[in-house]
């Protein structure tokens, strides 16, 4: 099955009520920050955030729309997309496309309801509600993580460090094998630290931390603790409560065992379903079901300026990894390509198992460019050659994004 729509929306906005306890501050304290049952409060004052800004004309909604279906005729004319795209601009849709199913095969057609695992673009989420946290002091970014986990025995280990993937720590994806993790059993964040702390002396691939830029899972993993030793409440529960439901993100949620029934399983590039297995409930990193349009609310609550302060902002999206010359980078939470005449593109792609995704945006020009899918198709890592249309002089990028330590045919489910 297959529908493409264009949307173009000139006078109409679509608004979406926020508690004005997000908007304002997103860990608002009872008097010293906590209420007597440890968990965090809100208020009840809302506010409206308007999602489509500004005029396009016809003309350019016309030209955008025709230019992004070509593309998307050409990139996925040999293996089709199973999942959908979006392009926005100003936060209005100029295209949008879904096609295959759910299960394959299936009768469960993809719509713009479908909820699909997003991978590592979660990183983007975790990033964000640890600097919303910095933002009301409540974490120091600066500080070392055994500021708050005192046996946690790494030193020079930031929360800045692990943001930016500079910490040295090891990928749990690997040193858990290597040292005999039991694959049959579910692995969780704290399984991740336990086996930091107390092995430490046996982890190969420990490195000097903020020595060099190495994209690393285990990252956002202990960063999930983090935000869950703060507020008092497990990272699905927080994502929920302070991000998906305020934003109007109805079809976002992190996984758990309980959300089995409804999250679509993913598939390898020749349809071969992939199976959970013992990495599936580690979250942070990774875990993060949602929409194509979903994604687009959460791009335009970063824009909002409501939210997230402009020092902030510069913060996640400055590059601090320069080890070696090129335009790509790293920021806190944030891949980019910085370009000589330092122009930005920020981004984070996504793959775990046979879920891939992409989630590209162009702050200045206002463009949005999103894909998400369940059967693997490299051809998503290539919307960024759809860049020029928003920017005449960016060149486009024409690396594919790979996960790291994976081959690009990748089918047996690492992270990005």
């Amino acid at each position: 099955m297959f529908r493409i729509s264009s949307i173009l929306q000139k006078k109409k906005t679509l608004h979406y009520l926020f508690p004005a306890f997000f908007l304002t501050v997103l860990i608002c304290m009872a008097c010293n920050g906590i209420t007597p049952s440890g968990k965090l409060k809100t208020e009840s004052h809302p506010l409206s955030l308007q999602f489509a800004q500004g005029n396009i004309s016809k003309e350019d909604s016309t030209r955008i729309h025709d230019a992004v279906q070509a593309w998307y005729d050409s990139a996925f004319r040999g293996n089709p997309l199973n999942g959908g795209m979006l392009v926005a601009l100003h936060g209005h849709i100029l295209f949008e496309a879904y096609h295959g199913t759910g299960h394959i095969p299936g009768i469960d057609t993809i719509t713009a309801e479908t909820s699909t695992h997003i991978a590592s673009v979660t990183k983007t989420f975790t990033a964000m509600a640890i600097l919303k946290l910095a933002q009301e002091k409540k974490v120091d970014i600066n500080a070392s993580l055994s500021t708050y986990f005192p046996n946690f025995n790494y030193p020079g280990v930031t929360i800045k460090t692990l943001l930016s993937h500079r910490s040295g720590l090891p990928n749990y994806l690997y040193f858990m094998d290597k040292l005999g993790w039991d694959k049959k059993k579910f692995m969780t964040n704290q399984d991740v630290y336990n086996w930091l702390v107390a092995k430490k002396q046996q982890i190969p691939g420990i490195g000097i931390p903020d020595k060099h830029f190495a994209y690393c899972n285990t990252n956002y993993a202990l960063l999930a603790l983090l935000i869950e030793k703060i507020s008092g409440m497990s990272y699905p529960e927080f994502m929920k409560t302070y991000l998906f439901r305020p934003l109007g993100m109805l079809n976002s949620f992190v996984y758990t065992l309980a959300d089995s029934s409804r999250a679509n399983l993913s598939y390898d590039w020749r349809g071969r379903v992939i199976p959970l297995n013992d990495l599936d409930l580690v979250y942070g990193d990774k875990n993060i079901y949602s929409t194509c349009r979903d994604l687009l609310k959460w791009d335009n609550a970063l824009r909002s300026g409501l939210i997230f302060s402009d020092s902030t902002l510069q913060e996640a999206y400055t590059p601090y990894s320069h080890e070696h010359p090129g335009i790509h980078n790293y920021g806190l939470g944030w891949r980019m390509n910085v370009y000589p005449d330092s122009s930005k593109l920020i981004f984070h792609n996504g793959w775990w198992h046979g879920n891939n995704a992409s989630f590209i945006r162009m702050i200045p020009e206002g463009a949005t460019i999103i894909l998400t899918g369940n059967k693997y198709n490299r051809s998503i890592y290539h919307a960024k050659q759809l860049t020029p249309l928003f920017n005449s002089t960016m060149k486009v990028d024409t690396e594919e994004e790979q996960p790291s330590g994976e081959k690009t045919e990748g089918a047996n489910g690492k992270a990005e």
